[in-house]
């Protein structure tokens, strides 16, 4: 293993992956929920439900407006697909879901339409009762703009803000960052996408400063690969009960998946290399980063 590849969180990484055991059922490593999807926009939610698969999650259910469904369920055998999100009883037909999933990802591909937004914050109400670990991404994170009590010291979620999405959220003056991030009491845990990724724990007010990766090819889906391998990782983590905090345990395990899946990548395609080409590496990146072998 190569010296770039020996931090301490990267050996916890590689310490939360379950083994391949044969008693094993299906479901034991991981059923994941994405809340996401609109007319316009069904390859984030496919990108987000494809990699938490490829990454070992069991199961991924795809919670979508109906129009995006028939699209969506194409893209992929693989996936189970609820087109619900916008039909008028969405949360009676959705809450049976949820105690079902161990990871919930909200925004993928979401848009804006007010009624299904609506939905959504009665979603993280609920997911927030049943202490649900959530990762909130894309437009879920415009949602918490409006009402940033959605999250307040909810225990647990993620969120998972891009430059533009982390400065509408904490503003521009980094040195008052900290301070800001105390706005979302106990409990939260940001990653910051960029160049380096940070990772903020705003119980601990700890931030953690992820190596450089990937290339300088900027393709669409990258956040949605992150969030939705992310939601796979968190739940190992929580299952492996970390001593420190599963959440950045998670963070780092999914921003290093995702940079080194984007160098390989662009390694094999260059300028023309797209989201579906991360997604195909994430086997042999994942074989590298985190499988037990010997040096």
């Amino acid at each position: 293993m190569s010296s770039e590849n020996k931090s301490p969180l990267l050996e916890r990484a590689r310490n939360i992956v379950p083994h391949l055991d044969t008693d094993r059922h299906k479901g034991q490593a991981g059923r994941i929920g994405i809340v996401g999807g609109s007319l316009e926009y069904t390859g984030a939610p496919y990108f987000a439900a494809i990699s938490a698969l490829k990454v070992g999650a069991d199961l991924v259910h795809v919670f979508c407006p109906d129009a995006a469904a028939q699209v969506i369920k194409s893209y992929s055998p693989e996936l189970i697909v609820h087109p619900l999100l916008d039909s008028t009883n969405a949360i009676i037909q959705i809450e049976p879901w949820l105690e079902r999933l161990h990871v919930l990802v909200i925004g993928p591909g979401l848009g804006r339409n007010r009624q299904i937004m609506q939905t959504v914050a009665e979603l993280i109400k609920i997911c927030r009762q049943l202490q649900k670990p959530l990762i909130i991404d894309a437009d879920g994170l415009f949602l918490i703009t409006q009402d940033i009590s959605l999250v307040k010291d909810y225990y647990g979620v993620i969120l998972t803000p891009n430059a533009i999405e982390f400065c509408r959220l904490f503003g521009k003056d980094r040195d008052q960052i900290m301070m800001s991030l105390g706005r979302l009491g106990a409990g939260v845990t940001v990653i910051e996408k960029g160049l380096n990724d940070r990772i903020y724990d705003s119980m601990t007010l700890e931030k953690y400063e992820c190596p450089q990766g990937g290339s300088g090819r900027r393709c669409g889906g990258q956040g949605d690969l992150l969030a939705g391998s992310l939601a796979t990782f968190y739940y190992w983590a929580l299952e492996s009960k970390q001593e420190i905090s599963p959440a950045m345990v998670a963070c780092f395990a999914a921003s290093t998946l995702t940079k080194t899946c984007n160098k390989y990548a662009f390694k094999l395609k260059g300028r023309s290399m797209t989201c579906s080409d991360m997604i195909d590496q994430i086997h042999p990146v994942f074989d590298d980063l985190f499988e037990h072998k010997k040096d």
